[in-house]
């Protein structure tokens, strides 16, 4: 007998449906009589007749025909929402979708599969996860971990021994024994109680990483959690069947306690829960529309979900990713706008770069030397100034940033889900992702400015009947002021919790934020950079830039048409944002002609590992002729 959830002013009800014939109305009238019958005051109607409504799929909010029959209009166990009309949403509502639900519209169950044995997971494979790229399995050796330490536990609770978490209560009450009859729903209180955060839900990505990245750690065999339990995690993630996780809450000490707890309360069948089948709806509808069953948490099991990291360390492993792709294309739209403002690469010789040998600073510099070296791509641009009498270019031409990233039977009471070390580390790198936008900032400047780039102003004609990109450069200035504050440390605070007993904490979760905060303001305003230099490309044809760069050129030319006259902008910096983020296009067009210019010359320099932590600034005075690039230099 085929079954709906349909959702009527906040309440989820599921509607059986005898005869198959009936139309998407009686539905909504026989879901909205169950609405009444649940309400002392019949919800506020005299009859179901009087009811006004329309109905709309919960999974990309699409409106269903009132006169369609429900076989030919729905599958079996859809979500759907009646929508009352003259209703005002409250603020407080859940939404049926996320922010981006049109990329839900074509979600396609992944085949593949990633195995976790918690020690090879990279961050790179976090972001696939998180993009719903894959699915996950243990490896044989993990699954045997997870045996061994569960084992540890039953005996404790067989053996009836005092053990923080297990047989005790959490945090003020660790001494308050518990009998082992409520040992089960001690867990329970635990995840209910600890699930107070509050704000926006994460998003379907970010959710999916952070269940990922407690799965694998999981599989490390150190929290006690049974295989079936963790198993049953997994079929979740698996179906992206994906918890209400609200983003604020977490102040980094005894693990993202708050986003954690969150997370367990809709494997257990409590509180909202999403999956691109069903939008937002309650847990256990969720999971029962997957063929899926609520967790029932063992003994010790609740602790195991909710003690650790994994939302300060899945935003930060995001944010590595998205600072590294930034940094890597940052370097390809300041070449280009070296070239659109007539600059030279004397600043990125060699020698110069061994003096200070930072090999951040030296690998960016080759960088440019890759793109911009006339011997292997001439430029037309470059040589109508060959013989300009400038001396040097300001700093940030020539002093460009570069940023790359460098079997005891018992159990023990540590602190390793502290988020100390994760929070630093992301501060860090908001601070030095911020340095790109900085940088940029001035070059977009230099571009708009006809006394110092020796271009229209504001890259316009007409200038006067249009404004060109006078408040593009405004939104950069005003993306890095922001910025500014936002990378003010959140980890230097710290304020005690939990009685005194988390006398001191990490912020990571602040940290995290706001460093995707920053790198997305940095990749906004990279993006308006290079909208600028391609603009400026316009104004000196018929003269071409060096091959590497016309085809970057090329690559924006499109999707962003050239700036004729005054348009509609935000939709440019838009899809100039999405070239850098979502596709890293920029890189992939370059990539090519750097790495042959790599390997003609391997002596001069070698690729820089993403995983190191480093930043520089290309601090040298190269007091010597602006001339042209050629041999002798490189």
């Amino acid at each position: 007998m085929p079954r709906y959830t349909v959702h009527v002013r906040g309440e989820w009800l599921a509607v059986p449906c005898l005869n198959s014939t009936n139309t998407v109305r009686w539905l909504g009238k026989e879901a909205v009589r169950r609405y009444m019958k649940n309400k002392p005051d019949n919800g506020g109607f005299a009859s179901v007749e009087e009811v006004k409504f329309y109905i709309r799929r919960c999974k990309g909010l699409g409106l269903l025909d009132l006169g369609d029959t429900v076989e030919d209009a729905l599958e079996d166990n859809e979500f759907v929402e009646v929508v009352i009309e003259g209703d005002i949403m409250s603020p407080d509502f859940i939404p049926s979708q996320p922010e981006g639900v049109h990329l839900y519209s074509k979600y396609r169950e992944p085949e593949q599969y990633i195995s976790l044995d918690g020690n090879s997971l990279t961050t790179e494979d976090l972001v696939n996860l998180g993009k719903g790229l894959y699915k996950i399995k243990l490896t044989p050796e993990a699954e045997a971990k997870v045996k061994q330490s569960r084992e540890v536990i039953e005996r404790i609770v067989k053996e009836q021994t005092v053990v923080y978490g297990i047989t005790t209560g959490f945090g003020k009450f660790a001494r308050t024994v518990i009998p082992n009859s409520k040992l089960r729903e001690l867990q329970v209180n635990l995840v209910r109680s600890h699930s107070a955060g509050v704000g926006k839900p994460l998003s379907p990505e970010r959710s999916r990483m952070l269940l990922a990245l407690r799965i694998n750690v999981l599989a490390k065999g150190y929290s006690g959690i049974s295989l079936e339990t963790l198993q049953q995690v997994i079929e979740a993630f698996n179906a992206s069947c994906l918890p209400y996780i609200p983003e604020k809450g977490t102040v980094g000490a005894s693990g993202d306690l708050a986003p954690l707890s969150h997370l367990a309360l809709g494997l257990i069948g409590e509180g909202k829960m999403w999956s691109p089948k069903s939008g937002w709806a309650d847990a256990k509808y969720v999971l029962e529309a997957h063929g899926l069953r609520p967790i029932t948490l063992k003994p010790k099991e609740g602790l195991a979900l909710i003690n650790g990291t994994q939302m300060i360390t899945s935003l930060g492993c995001e944010a590595v990713e998205r600072a590294s792709a930034i940094a890597r294309q940052a370097d390809i739209i300041a070449a280009l706008t070296l070239e659109v403002l007539k600059g030279t690469t004397r600043a990125f010789d060699t020698d110069i770069h061994a003096v200070r040998p930072h090999p951040g600073q030296v690998e960016v510099a080759f960088r440019f030397r890759s793109l911009l070296d006339s011997d292997h791509h001439p430029s037309e641009i470059a040589e109508s100034h060959r013989f300009c009498d400038r001396v040097q270019d300001a700093y940030t031409m020539r002093c460009c940033p570069q940023m790359v990233f460098a079997e005891r039977a018992e159990t023990i009471s540590g602190g390793n889900f502290h988020g100390e070390y994760p929070a630093k580390a992301l501060d860090y790198l908001a601070i030095g992702v911020h340095e790109l936008a900085a940088i940029s900032e001035r070059r977009i400047e230099r571009l708009c400015n006809p006394s110092l780039s020796e271009l229209p102003a504001f890259l316009v004609t007409e200038g006067g009947l249009n404004s060109g990109f006078m408040i593009a450069h405004c939104t950069a200035a005003a993306l890095v002021s922001e910025n500014k504050a936002l990378c003010h440390p959140s980890s230097v605070d710290s304020l005690s919790t939990s009685a005194a007993t988390e006398d001191h904490v990490s912020m990571g979760g602040w940290a995290a934020r706001k460093a995707l905060r920053v790198i997305e303001h940095v990749e906004q305003v990279l993006a308006i950079e290079l909208l600028a230099a391609c603009q400026g490309i316009e104004f000196l044809r018929p003269l071409r830039t060096t091959t590497p760069l016309e085809k970057v050129y090329d690559l924006v030319r499109s999707v962003v048409r050239p700036w004729m006259k005054d348009r509609f902008m935000a939709p440019d910096i838009e899809a100039a944002h999405r070239l850098l983020v979502e596709q890293k296009a920029v890189w992939e067009v370059a990539k090519p002609y750097i790495e042959k210019y790599r390997r003609e010359h391997i002596p001069e320099s070698r690729p820089i590992s993403p995983t190191a932590f480093s930043l520089g600034l290309l601090e040298v005075n190269t007091d010597v002729g602006h001339g042209h690039r050629h041999q002798d230099e490189l």
